[in-house]
């Protein structure tokens, strides 16, 4: 239980109607778990305004209500907070409430189009390793020193965020990684919280049906890196073409990394290898167990935040040499038929692209190459074509199928993506909507040496259709054809 008034300390409100000198029991944002003394936070969504749902929960027994406009008929014995943006308030609120856990925390955030999801996960694993309590935030889980917790999503909201950070801070963690998506920073997810660094990966495109230009992707993501604080870290790629636009203005101690760029930190791929790869990081050998370009950088970057987090470099790369994949980011299984599985998340152009020339560069001509891929319903819909078609051009064999329908009719998204297959690709492109069916064929066509690849939902255990989700691990998928 905290003060209304304590809660309210960040904000500058337009109008107060009421007493600010009361007891709040919890901060709510719905409206349905309203029981009796709580802030209400009347937050102004993409499909609903909660405002319209103020005079149910005070009747509820709500003690407070924080909106943007006051309702027509005032309850009594309740005190509304005016202010211009509920939902930045919400997350300084939130901050409040939980005692400001990002403070207490060398808090960094990792924000780009791919990778995010690697590097976190792995600075997470890298500083357990050297026996550090650290706490991770990411798509794939949630976890509190040890204890994991299923994540919803990339970015929680404003309260789980906090409270996730705050139960980090109740199990003695030092450190914190958190992967930023574009939604949390223009959503104000992030605000109040205290950064000890930032991270950029890459930008390529994804999620136009949110933010619908490349120009407003991209300023979603330098938001993050705007609210860097002087004496944080700001750690950019450099051989990504915006790498240095995150930087202007940023006020943070501006750091780079690059394997083509002269940068802070350099490395460059050595040798790669199905298992793993051989690396020079700054002029240091280190064999790590990843493969691919794309990893390369995940490496580089992850070495990088390690260091500038204080961390000896020579640990740092001991460390390093002894990580593992995340759960669905290039994870290979390998069949008794004499083939090799991978399953990766890569559901953009960009990191189909990446995982493909990897397996390229792996299989060099001793096997082919069988993508299964598809796209999700209900998201950016102009990369439907060009993944085609990149998955095409870069495989032997391509199995187009559904990812994640959603509520769209898959045989539409299908069509979709053959929109963007020339002549020559549809002679080795075959389409079977069923994700199952579609795994099993790819399994009876390879032969030993080949390499199966299947993209698109990584470390996911379901397919969502209308609204529904059901039970599928591609992992399980390509088990069961062994």
């Amino acid at each position: 239980m905290k003060k209304l008034n304590f809660l309210l300390q960040d904000l500058c409100p337009t109008q107060v109607v009421g007493n600010t000198d009361i007891d709040i029991t919890n901060v709510l944002c719905d409206s349905r778990q309203v029981k009796g003394g709580e802030l209400f936070v009347a937050v102004v969504g993409v499909a609903v305004d909660a405002h319209r749902f103020i005079p149910q929960v005070t009747e509820a027994g709500a003690a407070a209500v924080l909106c943007q406009q006051l309702p027509q008929v005032l309850a009594d014995g309740v005190t509304y907070v005016v202010v211009p943006d509920t939902t930045r308030a919400l997350a300084l609120v939130a901050s409040a409430w939980y005692d400001h856990p990002s403070e207490h925390l060398r808090l960094v955030g990792v924000t780009g189009t791919n990778g995010k999801t690697t590097t976190a996960t792995l600075l997470y694993e890298l500083m357990q390793h050297l026996g550090y309590k650290a706490g991770l935030l990411s798509t794939v889980k949630n976890m509190i020193d040890r204890r994991e917790e299923a994540a919803t999503q990339t970015t929680p909201d404003h309260l789980n965020l906090n409270r996730l950070l705050h139960e980090m801070v109740v199990a003695g963690c030092d450190y914190a990684f958190m992967e930023v998506s574009s939604h949390a920073c223009v959503q104000h997810r992030i605000d109040g919280l205290r950064w000890a660094g930032g991270v950029f990966t890459n930008l390529t495109q994804d999620h136009l049906d949110y933010h619908k230009t490349m120009d407003e992707y991209l300023r979603a993501k330098k938001m993050f890196f705007d609210s860097l604080p002087a004496e944080a870290f700001a750690l950019v790629n450099v051989d990504d073409k915006v790498g240095r636009v995150m930087l202007q203005n940023c006020q943070a101690q501006h750091h780079t990394y690059a394997l083509r760029t002269m940068a802070d930190f350099n490395c460059r791929l050595v040798e790669e290898r199905i298992d793993g790869m051989s690396l020079q990081i700054n002029g240091r050998d280190v064999e790590v167990l990843l493969t691919g370009r794309f990893n390369a950088y995940n490496l580089t970057a992850i070495a990088a935040t390690a260091m500038l987090l204080g961390i000896d470099r020579d640990d740092v790369l001991v460390s390093l040499s002894q990580l593992h994949a995340a759960d669905g980011r290039f994870q290979t299984l390998h069949a008794p038929k004499g083939f090799t599985a991978i399953v990766d998340y890569a559901h953009t152009p960009d990191a189909l692209i990446n995982v493909l020339d990897t397996i390229r560069d792996l299989v060099r001509g001793r096997g082919q190459v069988i993508c299964v891929c598809g796209c999700g319903g209900d998201r950016d819909a102009t990369k439907r074509p060009i993944m085609a078609h990149e998955a095409a051009l870069r495989s032997d064999r391509t199995i187009l199928t559904s990812d994640n329908p959603r509520t769209e009719d898959p045989e539409a998204i299908l069509r979709d993506m053959e929109a963007g297959l020339s002549d020559d690709d549809r002679q080795h492109t075959i389409k079977i909507t069923d994700r199952r069916e579609a795994i099993r064929t790819a399994c009876l066509l390879a032969q030993p040496g080949d390499v199966v690849l299947v993209a698109g939902k990584g470390h996911e255990t379901y397919q969502d259709v209308m609204g529904v989700k059901h039970h599928f691990d591609d992992r399980e998928e390509l088990r069961a054809c062994f």
